[in-house]
């Protein structure tokens, strides 16, 4: 389990990606790079992580399922995803 810190960490980073994002939209159609680099670091998308749903974890994410691969082999090995079986017993 991550801590909570950095879940709500990454939280912060999404919220201001998506507050800067027409200026940086803006400043990168106008090629205004001394403009970018004033924006804030946390205002590129390049920077929020992908986390798993259940866990937090950082690592092992598969976009598929939006959860690490710990989390996924568990659910898919209890049945709780559906389509996915295993492929050899």
């Amino acid at each position: 389990m991550a801590k909570a810190a950095w879940v709500e960490r990454n939280k912060r980073k999404a919220a201001t990606v998506k507050k800067y994002a027409a200026i940086r939209a803006e400043l990168k159609a106008r090629r205004d790079y001394a403009g970018l680099a004033k924006l804030p670091r946390d205002a590129s998308p390049v920077r929020l992580v992908n986390r798993c749903s259940m866990t937090g974890r950082r690592r092992g994410y598969l976009r598929k399922f939006a959860c690490s691969r710990l989390t996924f082999r568990e659910a898919a090995l209890s049945g709780q995803i559906p389509g996915v079986t295993k492929a050899s017993w």
